[in-house]
Order: structure tokens, then sequence, then C-alpha cells
């Protein structure tokens, strides 16, 4: 089993080798990445956000000692090599309190990053582009890459630190740095106008300015640990479209990596793509893949279809009490609306089809709610004391029905939900070089 610099290395060598990243709170999501990655014999990377988890809580409600634990703990409990789980975190910087004055924005940013370092995490996201409260300019001006780049050496001196506090043979932080660069249009146009695909001198700009910060703050060594670099390749997606990998357009920020610089490509918003585009990214160099919101749609699919069946083989059931578990997700959303009242457009009807099946899937924040979650468990527990029979998975989950037949999966809400979200988890595996199954 390769190591993530041993990936990246084959990478930039020519062989079309990478991994995907989970950015995911859904615990139904994390299951299945460690599923898959048992299955193609790889490590499992899974990485958090700085809104997610951070040392307020976050809106998970973890700090980054909690969701280490809780990840570690999950894999232990499926038997899963807790060695074999790589901990990332991602965007890491002063996101959270862009609100407040630099100073203060990036010392909770350089405390969050020392806790995730104090707390097992190996790949670091560094993401200082964001402005802060009296920065100079005007809102929606952005900052200066030399700025950026010094704040995001500020946050590297954190980690690094943090680091030398642990005991010794802990593994040394593996940073990514920089955003998508330029910063794309938004997801309200680019599946009009499409996004700006980052240009080569502005890569190499970066890259130039980024490593000057690291020497003048004397971390040449931790400059040598930076594997990647996160550009804009040209994929996007909002809530009804999907703009595709064109490999012509990001043909220069190929032709920059196989010049020597010594770092491959970080890939962020590559859900929905398909196969043949991911396998295209990852030749291309872009070697980390990042994936969340595809995973959480098909989970959404899974629970959806698993809701229908609940009615159609139990409502009419003397005794049966139905989950309505769509219903309670509608609900809860209508009641807490924050995270997708700025996010959907249109009528009445357009923003309630888009609460279900938009692309964004801002449902995703929704499923951990006491309501939505006491529903799920109910639509869970009555689906695995009455399985579904075979001809009505056949109609709702055709797929899994035929794994079922075939004794790959058993018929149980469980194992059905987590082959859904295996489906995308394939694809992406399959791009990053794993072997086919057999």
């Amino acid at each position: 089993m390769k190591s993530l610099q041993e990936l990246v290395h084959s990478n930039l060598q020519g062989q079309r080798e990478g991994i995907y990243s989970l950015c995911s709170a859904n615990r139904f999501v994390l299951e299945a990445g460690v599923i898959q990655a048992e299955l193609d014999g790889t490590q499992a990377c899974i990485e958090s956000t700085s809104n997610q988890v951070n040392q307020f809580g976050g809106y998970m409600g973890m700090t980054p000692a909690d969701f280490a634990a809780f990840v570690r703990g999950m894999a232990s409990d499926m038997g899963f090599p807790g060695g074999q789980v790589i901990l990332g975190g991602d965007h890491l910087g002063p996101h959270v309190w862009r609100d407040q004055p630099a100073d203060i924005a990036m010392g909770k940013a350089a405390q969050l990053v020392g806790d995730c370092v104090r707390s097992g995490y190996v790949k670091l996201h560094l993401d200082a582009s964001m402005r802060c409260a009296g920065d100079p300019g005007g809102t929606g001006v952005a900052l200066t890459q030399e700025v950026v780049a010094a704040r995001t050496a500020d946050l590297c001196r954190a980690a690094e630190a943090a680091w030398r506090s642990l005991p010794p043979g802990r593994p040394a932080p593996l940073y990514v740095i920089g955003t998508e660069v330029p910063v794309p249009g938004g997801e309200e146009n680019a599946g009009v106008s499409g996004v700006s695909v980052t240009r080569a001198h502005d890569l190499e700009h970066w890259v130039s300015l980024a490593r000057e910060a690291f020497l003048a703050r004397g971390l040449e060594p931790a400059w040598e640990r930076v594997i990647a670099v996160v550009v804009q390749p040209g994929v996007d997606f909002g809530d009804d479209w999907i703009l595709e990998y064109d490999p012509e357009k990001a043909r220069e920020l190929r032709d920059c990596v196989e010049r020597g610089r010594g770092f491959v490509l970080e890939a962020h918003s590559t859900d929905y793509q398909p196969a043949a585009a991911l396998a295209q990214l990852v030749e291309d160099h872009f070697a980390i893949l990042k994936v969340g919101p595809w995973l959480t749609f098909a989970f959404r699919e899974a629970v959806f279809s698993l809701a229908a069946m609940e009615e159609e083989w139990l409502a009419a059931r003397r005794g049966a009490e139905c989950s309505h578990v769509r219903e309670a997700l509608e609900r809860v959303m209508l009641e807490h609306p924050d995270h997708w009242k700025d996010y959907y457009r249109g009528d009445d009807a357009a923003r309630r089809f888009a609460r279900k099946y938009s692309y964004s899937d801002r449902s995703r924040y929704y499923w951990a709610r006491p309501e939505v979650q006491q529903a799920l468990k109910t639509l869970l527990s009555n689906l695995t004391r009455h399985p579904v029979p075979l001809a009505l998975l056949s109609q709702y989950m055709p797929a899994q029905c035929l794994k079922v037949r075939e004794h790959r999966i058993f018929n149980v809400p469980a194992d059905l939900i987590h082959d859904k979200i295996q489906e995308v988890l394939g694809i992406y595996a399959a791009a990053c070089g794993a072997p086919a199954p057999s």
C-alpha cells in the first residue's frame, strides 16, 4: 500500500495513480468510504472543513480531537486498521472568523491548524485566501497574493510548532496550499458562462510567492512537504447543471506540473463528473480529487428509495408505523432555512424541488437533526424487521437487488445504502488507479 507521498511521486512519474478525499460529515458516507478502501486495498482519506469541525465545535459540534476519535472509532468498529486512515483538514484558515479583524481571525485559524496536527491530521489544506474585517480594499476585492502567501506560511508555522510538540515518531504534516485561483464566478452563473481555468502563469507566480514566504520563516523542511496546489481545472456544478472537465483547457496546468515543480494538483468540486473525466483529471496530474455532495446525494437517493418501498410494503400493514422520513427532512429544512435559503433560487415550487433534488445537496446539513435522525432510525428498523421483497427492491434499487440476488450484499437497509454510495466511490477508485473489482 503506497503512502500519500508515494502516490504523488508515482503520479509525477506519469502513472495514473491518485487518491480521492471524502469531505463529509455523514456517517453512512464515511462507512461506505472505509468499505470501498478495504475492497480496493487502499487508504481511506477523510477530511473535515474548518466550519464543520473546529476548536469551538463547528456545525458538527466536534473539535478536531473529537472528529479524529469519531473516525478512528468507526474504522475500528469496522475492522479497518487505523493506520490506513488519512485524516485531513480542508480549507483550514480564517474563513469561519472572516468577519473579525485579521489578527484575531488568523489567531483562531492558527489554533485550529495546531489542534488538527495534535489530533493526528496528516494532510492539511492551508487556505488564507479570504478577506477578514479591516483588510484593505472594499467588499469583493481579493487580497493580494503576497498577503495570502504570508498568511499561508503563518498557518504552516503553527502546524510545524504543533508537530514538534508531539512525541518523536509522529508523521510529519503534508501540506496542500492555494485555492481555486482565480476565484470562480459563483454557482449562480458558472453553468452558463463557465469558470476560469487557472492559468499556468498564475500558478507558477503563486507557488513562487508561497515558497518565498515559507523560506522567510525558516520553513524549508515544511516546504519540501508541500505535495499539492489547489487550482481551478474548469469543473463545477450547481443546482441543476454540471460543468465537465475539458482537458484541452487545462493543458497548460498539466505542462506546468510536468516541468518538474515537484507537486501535483488538487481538484475541488469534482462531484458528478463522468468516469472518463475523473480518470483524465488524474492523468493530468490532478492526483487528489475532492468529493462530497455527490456522496450525500447518493445517500439521499438511497434513503428516498427505501422510504418509497417502506410506504408500498408496510403502509397498509396492521400495526406498522411508517417513518415519513422525507416529510421530516422537509419540515426541518423549512424550520431552519439558514443552510439553503441563500443558495436556492426561483419560486416556492422550484425551491421545494431543489431542497430534495439539487446537485448542491444542501439537505446534507440536516440529516443529523434529531427529528430527522429519529425518522431515519424508524425507517431502518422497519425495513430490517420486514425486509423488502426482491420484486419491490428491483423497482427502486435494481443494481442493489441484483447484488442481493448474487449474495454480494445483504437485503438490509445499511448494506443497501452503503452500496448505493459505493456506486460513486467505485468511479473515483477506478479513476485513481484501483484495480477493477473481480
